[in-house]
């Protein structure tokens, strides 16, 4: 028995930081959370796994037409066709109270009450999904410790929407320890609201699987899912499946080794093209990060604006407009000239000319002790 575990999907949630510019891969972004579902729904069908669940945050908040709605249904009727049934709990961003709007879901759609605990029996499969949906946006109550007793001769699954006992840049929501997590007796607890992938502990098994769309440079790196294969009630494996489609990273240039501007952006191009075969094509957002001290610091500090023109230019060139530079950020230095330094009549020049021959010292003994 295989299942699909993912959450946080904020479904039609726009991506944050990007400046819009001529060459920007415009239309790449746009629909990026829809395309990252789509891509779930495809790897349920490949795999043909037996479950998907959904820990919260399916949406990222009312929709503002129905739109949103129709897109999902569609994707979960594919799942219906193939026999695939999907158990979703509600999370802070799409909680009963928030979402105005509603549509009659698939008979192979299980989403999860909100008052209190619920457990969907999957018998042809032997699986026991417990959870409990967020009724309000702000939920500051331990809701895994009313969860229901494990069923038995099912794998268990814990379906929850939680920050467990705290978690940096995430509201502490529905906050549990590990603990009363283990206390439950289940097989797998399958977390979401933490938009960072993590193996929290195997025995039983609690995992965030993250986000599957990264929506700005704070959510950098692969974005998915995770794929879990049990045989009699034990897990098997455990694989993280990538579903972004588009990929936040920051890029960091020394201009230590970089003498000049064209220097400078023949870096960038190399660098660009590593990551872009790194990622697998994807559309890339980048944050280009430039440091260190030497003469090309002059021209970086002189002309900023120019210099980022020049970079996305380059990023246009180099990946065929798949890179959008989300930001350029100088922190550079200029390169000391110690001896100019030294020849100064102030306490930094004594400073440089009493190091010097301090050195000098040491080397001298070196010398006599040979």
């Amino acid at each position: 028995m295989r299942f699909l575990h993912a959450a946080d999907l904020h479904i039609d949630s726009p991506l944050h930081g990007l400046d819009r510019y001529e060459g920007a891969p415009v239309d790449d972004v746009r629909g990026a959370t829809r395309r990252a579902f789509e891509n779930l729904v495809a790897t349920a069908l490949s795999e043909r796994v037996d479950l998907v669940v959904i820990g919260g945050d399916l949406y990222d908040g009312n929709w503002p037409d129905h739109n949103t709605g129709l897109f999902f249904v569609k994707g979960v009727t594919q799942l219906a066709e193939e026999g695939i049934p999907v158990a979703i709990v509600r999370g802070n961003h799409d909680a009963a109270s928030k979402l105005t709007k509603s549509l009659r879901l698939p008979r192979n759609v299980y989403l999860l009450a909100d008052m209190k605990p619920e457990t969907v029996v999957l018998d042809g499969i032997g699986i026991a999904v417990h959870g409990q949906s967020f009724a309000t946006p702000a939920v500051l109550n331990d809701l895994a410790i009313a969860y229901p007793t494990p069923i038995h001769d099912c794998f268990n699954i814990g379906l929850l929407h939680t920050s467990l006992n705290g978690r940096p840049r995430h509201d502490n929501y529905a906050p549990t320890t590990l603990d009363v997590l283990r206390g439950k007796g289940y097989d797998y607890w399958a977390l979401g609201h933490i938009h960072a992938a993590e193996i929290v502990l195997r025995e039983p098994w609690v995992v965030y699987p993250g986000n599957t769309q990264g929506r700005d440079i704070r959510e950098s790196g692969a974005k998915g899912c995770s794929l879990v294969s049990v045989e009699n009630g034990v897990v098997l494996d455990h694989r993280a499946i990538a579903l972004d489609v588009m990929r936040w990273d920051t890029l960091l240039l020394d201009i230590a080794a970089l003498p000049d501007l064209d220097s400078l952006l023949d870096a960038t191009t190399a660098e660009i093209r590593r990551r872009l075969t790194q990622s697998g094509g994807r559309t890339l957002a980048l944050r280009v990060r430039i440091e260190g001290c030497g003469p090309l610091h002059r021209v970086l500090a002189a002309q900023p604006e120019t210099v980022e023109q020049q970079l996305r230019s380059t990023a246009i060139e180099a990946s065929n407009a798949q890179v959008w530079i989300e930001k350029v950020e100088l922190t550079t230095r200029p390169q000391l000239d110690l001896d100019r330094i030294a020849e100064r009549d102030d306490p930094l020049g004594l400073l440089v000319r009493e190091l010097r021959g301090l050195a000098a010292d040491d080397v001298a003994r070196s010398v006599v002790g040979e």
